[in-house]
C-alpha cells in the first residue's frame, strides 16, 4: 500500500467517524467541529506519513512539466515558419537534411562556447541536419555589437565570411571594438571598414528584432536555445543526445 492509498483508506475512516458517507463528502457542508475534527486527522496522518508530501508534489511537478511541454510544443508550431525558414538567419549543416535544428546564441554566453564543440560533433556524424542560428544579443551591449557585425558580414559578404566571423566571435575574449573587429575582419581577408559601416543598416536592425519578437513568443529568455525539428530545448544537450532525439524524431515520422 503506497502513501496516496494510506492516505485515502485514512481519510475514509476519518471521515466515517464523523458519520459522513465518502460519496456525499462535501467539506463545506461541514460543521465547526466536523471541519476541525477532519483537519486533525489530515494534519496526524501526514506528520506520521510526511513521504505522501513528497509524492504529492512529485505528481504536481510531472503534470506542470506535461502542462509546460504541451505549451511549447503548440507555441513551435505556430511559429515553426519563422523558426527555420526567416529569410534572413544563416543555415549550414546540409541545408537540405530532414532534419532543422535552430539555435538562439549569443556571442559572449559561455554556454553557447561551450555548446559549438557539440554542435560540430552533430552535424559531422549526421550529415542529414540543417542548421539556422538566431542571433540573440541578451547580454549587453558588446553582445549587440558582436551579433551586429556578424549579420552586416553576412549581408554583405555572404553565408560563407559569416561563417567564419561567427567562428571567430565565439572565440573571441576581448571586447568588441572597432579595432578589434577591424582586425578579425582582417585576418579573415574581410572588409572591416565595410562591415562596420553596415553594422547599422536598417535590415541588420530588423534581423535582431524580429529574432526577439519571436523569441519573447516562445518565452526564450536564455542562451543556449534549441529547436530540434519541433521540439524546444532550452538549453543544450551533449551531442550524443542530441542524436537520440534525432533518431526518436525520425523513428517516429516512420
Amino acid at each position: 500500500m503506497n502513501a496516496l492509498t494510506r492516505f485515502t483508506a485514512s481519510a475514509t475512516v476519518g471521515l466515517s467517524l464523523l458519520a459522513t458517507p465518502l460519496a456525499a463528502f462535501d467539506i463545506d457542508s461541514m460543521n465547526s467541529a466536523e471541519r476541525d475534527a477532519f483537519g486533525q486527522a489530515v494534519r496526524s496522518y501526514l506528520l506520521e506519513n510526511p513521504e505522501v508530501i513528497m509524492e504529492a508534489v512529485a505528481v504536481l511537478e510531472q503534470r506542470q512539466a506535461a502542462a509546460e511541454a504541451a505549451r511549447d510544443d503548440a507555441l513551435v508550431e505556430t511559429y515553426l515558419a519563422e523558426l527555420q525558414n526567416d529569410g534572413y538567419s544563416w543555415v549550414g549543416g546540409n541545408p537540405e537534411g530532414d532534419i532543422t535544428v535552430v539555435e538562439f546564441m549569443d556571442y559572449r554566453c559561455g554556454y553557447c562556447r561551450r555548446a559549438v564543440p557539440e554542435i560540430a560533433k552533430l552535424l559531422e556524424k549526421d550529415g542529414n541536419i540543417r542548421l539556422v542560428v538566431k542571433e540573440f544579443p541578451i547580454l549587453g551591449e558588446a553582445s549587440m555589437t558582436a551579433s551586429r557585425f556578424a549579420i552586416a558580414t553576412k549581408n554583405i559578404a555572404g553565408d560563407a565570411a559569416y561563417k567564419a566571423v561567427h567562428d571567430a566571435l565565439l572565440a573571441f575574449s576581448g571586447e568588441p571594438t572597432d579595432v578589434a573587429l577591424r582586425r578579425l575582419a582582417k585576418g579573415l581577408d574581410l572588409d572591416g571598414d565595410a562591415i562596420l559601416a553596415g553594422m547599422n543598416a536598417p535590415e541588420v536592425t530588423e534581423a535582431i528584432t524580429r529574432t526577439r519578437a519571436l523569441a519573447q513568443q516562445l518565452s526564450i529568455s536564455g542562451t543556449p536555445s534549441f529547436v530540434v525539428d519541433t521540439e524546444l530545448l532550452r538549453g543544450y544537450l551533449p551531442a550524443d543526445a542530441m542524436l537520440d532525439m534525432v533518431k526518436e524524431i525520425r523513428d517516429a515520422r516512420g
